[in-house]
This record gives structure tokens, sequence and C-alpha cells, in this order.
């Protein structure tokens, strides 16, 4: 198995890849793509099936574009990410194997995803809302639920059916997004591309109490400064529980509409708990955190350390960390709109020196970010990444400047999917 979810295999001495395989299967395939140096196919029988082979759950699973792995065991697919991602950062940081901690693994592998964006299109008078076909923009039916979505999540997708009907111009909602809290309680945003901003208003008043789960409503007509209100609450919320800070209190945190959030809150609490274990605060450090959202990772760490300063370029998102800073009486934290390269460049400038740093980027990773985090000279630096291979190029470059990765741990935040979620270490060798 490979980083992007085909089977690999070889064909005529290249490398074939060949999507819905599994290590094991011997399968009959269809040439769709031929390059110098690899074969892109498409199977059209299992001979063999795999003894790691499983039954979807998803009866549209293989046309919907959500889920990759759903037809691989659960067991099967862990080992698959963790020699994934070991194979990724030895090929292009040379990271050794020794180094990569246990992938961990999570009981909730369906039915975990507390934040989805579901697309909209209508077409020949019928409304179809679900997620994209694999490299299309055609859209795949919901089959009455999505099989890794929340029941909270899933419950408002039914009742979005019956409120669709009810636009005047649905083609003019493409996308709607539903963000699930750890209580159930769910913000929705209809993206509206049309003219009557309005009349889609008054409907969505009319008619939003239809949403059983919706503790929130709202409208966005463009970038996230144009969301607008309809009613209800402005964020979700979510708890870090109390054995992450062993004896300390839980924190309860919030994300308002729009902000970034975890979509699987047991494995957020999972990558928190990690944060804190490598980083192993003595009280004394002072903390930088770039990407920092809502103080997700920053405001756990406050509990330990000396002062940490996060910075986040989305603004609404700063003031959810303040907010949570203040609710959950922490004094040492500060939090700043800024984007993270430009904030890095001011601390460099001013001749700033912090012990740790933490980063969580976009899945592009943090290419210029990491060009300019040794300056600041931290004898540690923990990264959190979606990507691995992203993770890896910023790993490689690090290196140059003495910093050694010292352990790195997967962690399954995206079941029946490819993607893997992770927590690196590093520390500045003499």
């Amino acid at each position: 198995m490979v980083f992007g979810g085909a089977g690999l295999g070889h064909l005529d001495g290249k490398v074939c890849f060949a999507p819905f395989t599994v290590t094991g299967d011997t399968a009959r395939i269809r040439v769709r793509t031929e390059r110098k140096s690899y074969i892109e196919a498409d199977v059209i029988e299992i001979l063999e099936p795999s003894p790691f082979r499983a039954t979807p759950k998803c009866p549209v699973f293989g046309t919907c574009g959500g889920c990759d792995w759903q037809h691989i065991e659960y067991e099967a697919q862990l080992r698959a990410k963790e020699d994934i991602f070991a194979d990724i950062l030895w090929r292009t940081a040379r990271v050794e194997r020794d180094k990569i901690v246990p992938i961990a693994d999570t009981p909730d592998s369906y039915g975990y995803r507390s934040r989805i964006q579901l697309k909209v299109r209508y077409a020949k008078g019928e409304i179809h809302m679900g997620f994209f076909m694999a490299g299309s923009h055609y859209v795949v039916d919901l089959p009455g639920l999505c099989a890794i979505s929340s029941p909270a999540v899933n419950c408002t997708c039914r009742d979005l059916c019956d409120i669709m009907k009810k636009f005047p111009e649905p083609d003019k909602i493409p996308q709607i997004d539903i963000s699930s809290g750890d209580d159930g309680i769910i913000i929705v945003i209809f993206h509206y591309i049309g003219e009557n901003r309005s009349q889609i208003i008054n409907i969505l008043r009319e008619n939003g109490k239809g949403l059983r789960h919706a503790g929130g409503v709202y409208l966005q007509s463009g970038r996230k400064n144009t969301i607008e209100k309809i009613y209800g609450m402005e964020a979700i919320q979510y708890t870090i529980p109390a054995s992450i800070f062993h004896g300390l209190a839980p924190m309860r945190l919030r994300t308002s509409r729009g902000g970034f959030s975890q979509v699987n809150y047991r494995q957020n609490n999972v990558l928190i708990d990690t944060v804190l274990q490598f980083v192993r605060p003595c009280g004394k450090e002072r903390a930088l955190d770039l990407y920092c959202g809502n103080g997700n990772f920053s405001l756990p760490l406050a509990s330990y350390v000396n002062n940490v300063i996060g910075f986040e370029e989305f603004d609404q998102s700063i003031k959810d960390a303040a907010s949570n800073s203040l609710d959950n009486k922490l004094e040492n934290a500060r939090f700043e709109a800024v984007d993270s390269v430009a904030g890095l460049r001011r601390l460099i400038d001013a001749g700033e020196i912090f012990d740790v740093v933490i980063l969580d980027p976009p899945r592009t990773g943090a290419a210029e970010a990491v060009k300019l985090i040794p300056s600041l000279n931290p004898d540690k630096i923990v990264y959190i990444s979606c990507d691995p291979s992203t993770l890896a190029r910023d790993l490689a470059y690090l290196r140059k400047f003495r910093y050694e990765v010292v352990n790195s741990r997967p962690v399954d935040m995206f079941p029946q999917t490819y993607h893997i979620e992770s927590v690196t270490l590093l520390e500045k060798v003499s």
C-alpha cells in the first residue's frame, strides 16, 4: 500500500498503482495511464482476495471520494500507515525506523468525524447532496448517512434534505459546512453564490429550526469574512479531559464558526497528550505555537510552562484562543492574529529566543517557517503534521541546522482513509 491510497505492484518492469486493492490481492486490471516509469490502472476483477480484505460499510464506497480504505481490515490499515509513514520519512529525511513510535489506533474506526463539507449539486430538478467522486466535481449522494461521520452530523444531513427543497434557487448553494462539538451540538454554514441574499436569510430563519441538532446557522457568500449569523450560538465546544493533565482540571475549548478544529475529538486528545509527553516541560520554558488556531496545543502546554505565545492568521481563531485562555484561567498565554512567517520574522528581528517551538501547519507544510525557526534557537521543536510528504521535506531542512528527530508518532486521525496525522519531536544536538 502507498500514500495516496492505491496498492502497488509491478507490470512489465514498471511500478503499477491500482486503487481499491489490498496487499495480497490477485487482480485483473485495465491500464488507465502509462508513463515512462509507472502505470496507473483500474481494477476489473479481484481474482484471489487478500486475507486482509474487509466488507465496506458504505454502499457507495468506491464511487464516493470521501474514503479510500473501507475495503481493508482496520488492523491492516494501521500496519500499512505505519509502514508508509516510516518509508516516507526515511526516503526524504533519513529518519530511522526505530525513531517511529507505534501508531496510535482508535476504537472508533467508524462514526468519528465531527466536521464535514457537504457538496450540493442541482441537476434536472433534483438536489444531490454528498461528496465528490474521486477526481471529479460530480456529487455522489449520501446513502442515508456517512459511515465515518458522527450521529449528530448524519442527523443534520438528513434534516438538510427537507430544508433544501424549500430554497427557490438550490443551484446557488454549492456547499454546506457542518461542524459538531463533542456534545453533538452543530453549527451549519450555508455557502451561497446567488444575488437574493435577503431572501435566503429569511428562508433559513423560517426553516432552520428543522435542523434538530443545530445550535447555530450561518450564511457565507464569499471568504470567511462574509459569514453572517442567522441565529444561534457562535461556537462549538469540546473538552480536553483531566486524564491528560495528571490531576489538573479538564479544559473546555471553543471554536467559532469558520475556524479550524480537528475532525476526531478522541484522537485530538492523543495528539495533545503526545505533544506534552514529547516536550516534557519543567515549568521554566518559553514556548511559541505557530498556526495555533484556537489554542488547541498552546493552552494545554501553558499549564506546564512559564509562558506561551501563539500566532494564527485567522482573526476569529485568535479571539477564540484568547477567550479559551480566559475561561480556563490561564494568564501566561498570549495570542496574536498574524501570519506565522511574518510573526517569526518580527521575533527574529527583535532577537527573541524560545525553548520550545510547536507548529501545526496546513497540509502544504511549513517550508518558509522552518527556514526561520532555527534563528530562535529552540532546544525542542514539535511538529504536528497531516501530510507525511511535506513533513519529511521540512524535517530534512531542519536537519541541516543540527535538529535531529528523537521520536515521531503517527496517529490514526482518519480511519478508513490513507491520511496520516503525526507528532514529531526534534532536539538540537551540540
